[in-house]
């Protein structure tokens, strides 16, 4: 007697195909949810499991909770920059606009901190110092319009509990090392959740060409930047 064995039905055979997709894209949930939808069960059939279990020591190992990222809310950001006039005066600042964002670095359970700050976004009490700090000789604006930070791969237990965060500040046209103070992260666990953190460190102007009025105004130009962040997956 001879036994026959049915072809697999074009609904199986596509969805075998949708898995060796996943497989080699590494989702393999996005792969298993296509696959189920085209055949229109709620379970595999019979030949769709004798198709998958062969596969199943091929699939990407992936980590069970891997670190989630975040995106700078601009309307709840601003970053604050002072300089001393002639060692006793503080000139003042504020930058209305910060966008980046913090994501999965190259290791595991490591996060990249990137912020850019809108130089013309400056606020400041005086309508003519801010005239001065947006001219060539000072941030420049008209032709770098950003300031721009992009740190190292940090542990994200540091983003959590706060730390030293290293990374590299490009601004007037140059990049140069730059360290930053992170301090503790702060969540809520409202319905639309937030997380906050702080940054504070300082550079010096003519690291970044800024070298006019040496005489009257200080070097040393103190950054704090305070940052509310939404997660997204």
């Amino acid at each position: 007697m001879k036994v026959r064995f049915a072809a697999p039905s074009r609904p199986a055979v596509s969805a075998v195909s949708a898995v060796r997709r996943s497989i080699r894209t590494g989702w393999l949930r996005t792969g298993l949810v296509a696959c189920f939808a085209h055949i229109g069960a709620k379970r595999p059939p019979r030949a769709f499991a004798a198709w998958l279990l062969p596969l199943l020591p091929l699939l990407p190992v992936q980590a069970a909770t891997p670190p989630v990222g975040y995106r700078i809310d601009s309307s709840q950001s601003q970053a604050v920059f002072g300089v001393r006039l002639l060692w006793l005066h503080e000139i003042s600042g504020r930058f209305r606009h910060i966008d980046g964002a913090v994501l999965a670095g190259p290791g595991n359970d490591s996060v990249v901190v990137r912020a850019n700050i809108a130089v013309d976004s400056v606020t400041m009490d005086s309508s003519r110092m801010r005239r001065w700090v947006l001219a060539p000789e000072f941030f420049d604006a008209a032709n770098y319009p950003f300031i721009r930070f992009v740190s190292d791969p940090l542990p994200l237990a540091t983003l959590q509990q706060g730390g030293p965060l290293p990374g590299r500040l490009s601004l007037r046209g140059v990049t140069a090392p730059m360290s930053f103070t992170l301090h503790p992260m702060h969540c809520t666990n409202a319905m639309a959740p937030r997380c906050r953190i702080s940054l504070s460190g300082a550079i010096q102007r003519a690291d970044f060409g800024m070298i006019a009025h040496r005489a009257t105004l200080a070097d040393r130009v103190e950054l704090n930047l305070a940052i509310s962040l939404r997660p997204v997956t």
